[in-house]
């Protein structure tokens, strides 16, 4: 497991799902080696949840992180599924800020890497 996806398992731990019961962490690596780290956290108002994805990713963002980066996804709670990925509005965040590349994993040691292209084709654009 690298280092990556221990940090996404251990971001991960840190999610508040009182409502699916479904840990998400996923962490941001830019070119550079600079990191940033986000868990999902759910509200009883549902469309007020914030993904893993989204949440690592505009931290990045908020720390002044423009450009291309690999984010690193863990659901331990989904090993017993053969895979899982980004849901829609994950893949339009991180296609629209930079993201080339989405490594997913669910039980901290095998992985699944899929190219932006691969998760969201003919994305929007502006």
């Amino acid at each position: 497991m690298t280092e990556y996806l221990a940090a996404a398992v251990a971001a991960a731990s840190h999610a508040y799902c009182p409502y699916s019961g479904f840990r998400v962490g996923a962490v941001v690596v830019a070119g550079d080696g600079r990191t940033w780290s986000g868990c999902n956290v759910e509200n009883a108002a549902y469309g007020s949840a914030v993904c893993a994805e989204v949440n690592a990713v505009t931290t990045a963002v908020a720390d002044g992180h423009r450009g291309p980066s690999t984010v690193y996804v863990a659901c331990p709670d989904a090993a017993r599924l053969a895979s899982a990925t980004p849901c829609g509005n994950c893949r339009q965040f991180m296609h629209e800020l930079g993201v080339t590349n989405v490594i997913v994993t669910t039980d901290g040691v095998h992985s699944i890497e899929y190219s932006m292209e691969e998760l969201l084709p003919s994305a929007f654009e502006l």
